[in-house]
Parts: C-alpha cells; structure tokens; sequence
C-alpha cells in the first residue's frame, strides 16, 4: 500500500436532492406540512370548549347580575330583575370601605408574594448546596405541604396560634421574659392578616421552590465559574449570572402569585369561622358577604367585576414583560 493511499480521505457520495413532489411537502409545496396552521387549533378545540363552559357562561353572567337591581325577591322568582346602569358600580367605587378593602388586599398580596418569592428563592438555592438524600426530603416535605387540603392547612394554623392552646404561644412564652399566654392573635385586624399571610405563604412555597430549582439546573456552570473567576462574590454570580437565566419564571411566579393571593378566600373565611370581621375583609370575601350575607348580588358582582379587572391588568403587565423578555432574547 502506498503513502498516498493512507493518506488521502474518502470522499462521501454526493446525496441527491428528492424530487419535486415528493411525500414531505407535496407537489408545489416542498417542506411543508400536512395539516397546515388549523391542526394546532384542532387540537386545542377540546380544551378550549371546557374553558368556554366551565368559565365563559359565568362570566358573562357576573357581567349582567353587575348591572342588575337583584336581590332575594329576584333569586327566588318573585320579582323581574331590573337593570341598574351604573348604580352598582357608582355605589362602590364612591363608598370608603370598599376603597378601604381594595387596600388592604393590595397591601395583603404584596406582602404575601414578597415573602414567598424571597422565601422560596433562598430556599431554592440552598438546595443545590445539599446532598442528594437530604434534597430528596425536602421535596417529599414541600410536595406534601403543598397537597394538603387548604381546610386541614387552616385548621391546623388555627391551633397553632390558638390564644388558650396554641402551640406558638406556649414555645414564645418558653424565651425568658416573654409571656405570651393567652395572647389572641386575631384580636386586631394586621396581626390577623399577618397570620393567614403566613398561611398562605406555607402553602406556596412548596410550589416556588420547585420551579425555581428546576429553573437553576439551567444555568450553565461554565458561567458561574467565570464569574467567579473575573472576582464576583456569591452575591455578584447570583445577581449577574444567576437571576437574569431565571427572570422568566421569576416573572411567570410573581404573576401567578399575585392572581392567586389576590384571589384568596377560604383561608379568610375558615380562620375566622365564617363570619370575617371588617378589618380582616379582602376582595373576595367582601363580595361574598354583599351577595350571600346581604343578599345584594347585583353589589357583590360589581365587586366581583371589578377584581376581574385589577387582575386582568396584572396579567397585562406579565405579558408586557414576556414580550421584552422574548425581544431581548
């Protein structure tokens, strides 16, 4: 054998193009695939049809009982519902204890999500720090939390800070010069709040520290050591590296828990026995109470209506940013 035949590399057979017509793109339409944009659509019809009937009929039935006079007459037959216009709206929107309710459930949400975020990030990062035994319990942990019954959840933070038995009250009174014995938590409305925030911050942790932990699988080592490498501290990495790959689920996390501690209600009416006080009142309770306890469900849809609105607006903002988001990228 030759030098040259050792040396000199076998050439592949040029492959030839298919012919025009062909099964992949049809005749005239090479490439494209059968089915055309409708099979996305077909495929979706099923879904979209239960959202339709489990969510559209309601809908439109909140709008029209929101510009109806209709009361407990008008529910058991005995009189026409009436239409309303406005008046509805103009009741609450001129009255202060709804603006007062739209405050405290503003102010309730946002301290509810901070905390779950921050929470759930920290949480997230130092399970990447653990061996693997140890992660795998602490999920098993979160995942449980995070499948209990939100009753069982509310009974058993009612316990806890029960002012005779609660078992919070006796552990603080344990701290030398604390007393802490038939302390009554719900004794006044922000302590209250605070407490069923914590609640519902248990209970969406579990959800934020596994989307997260999922989301820092990720991020490429490779940049992190670089970082490190160029002088960053753990601070530096998280916040140059770390939290920009994470800021569409960061982004997607905050909405959803803006939408769903916005929309809280059996943690409120459960933990104060079905009958919340005033100052413990948010969006959806109110509601409740000015349809189901005054019986004036024209108000209370307005009310409802109008909750559909401040969180259509937060939903406005997630998609503005995902678009910024998708336009860097």
């Amino acid at each position: 054998m030759s030098a040259a035949d050792t040396t000199t590399a076998k050439v592949p057979p040029v492959r030839q193009s298919p012919p025009s017509g062909s099964a992949a793109g049809g005749p005239g339409k090479p490439g494209k695939k059968n089915g055309g944009a409708g099979v996305p659509w077909l495929l979706l019809a099923p879904c979209l049809l239960v959202l339709l009937l489990v969510l559209g009929y309601p809908l439109v039935r909140l709008v029209a009982l929101s510009f109806q006079k209709f009361g407990q007459p008008q529910l058991w037959g005995f009189q026409e519902a009436e239409s309303a216009g406005f008046d509805n709206f103009t009741k609450i929107l001129t009255d202060g204890e709804f603006w007062a309710v739209v405050l405290r459930t503003v102010i309730f949400a946002a301290g509810a999500v901070i905390v779950t975020m921050v929470l759930g990030m920290m949480i997230a990062l130092l399970l990447q720090r653990v061996s693997g035994w140890v992660k795998a319990l602490i999920n098993i942990v979160l995942v449980a939390s995070w499948g209990m019954p939100i009753i069982v959840a509310t009974a058993i933070f009612k316990w806890l800070f029960d002012a005779d038995y609660g078992v919070l009250n006796w552990l603080l009174s344990r701290i030398p010069g604390v007393d802490m014995i038939g302390h009554n938590w719900f004794a006044s409305g922000p302590q209250g709040l605070a407490v069923i925030m914590l609640l519902v911050v248990w209970g969406a942790v579990p959800f934020v520290v596994i989307t997260l932990s999922a989301g820092l699988t990720q991020v490429p080592k490779e940049l992190e050591e670089a970082a490190r490498l160029d002088g960053a501290g753990a601070w530096g990495v998280f916040r140059f590296v770390t939290l920009p790959i994470l800021k569409p689920i960061i982004v997607m996390l905050t909405t959803l828990s803006v939408i769903w501690d916005m929309g809280v209600f059996p943690q409120v009416y459960v933990m104060r026995n079905g009958h919340p006080e005033p100052e413990f009142q948010l969006l959806t309770t109110y509601s409740f109470d000015r349809a189901f306890v005054v019986n004036d469900y024209g108000t209370g849809s307005a009310i409802a209506l109008v909750t559909v609105l401040l969180l259509l607006g937060v939903v406005a903002v997630y998609m503005r940013q995902m678009l910024k988001i998708g336009d860097v990228e």
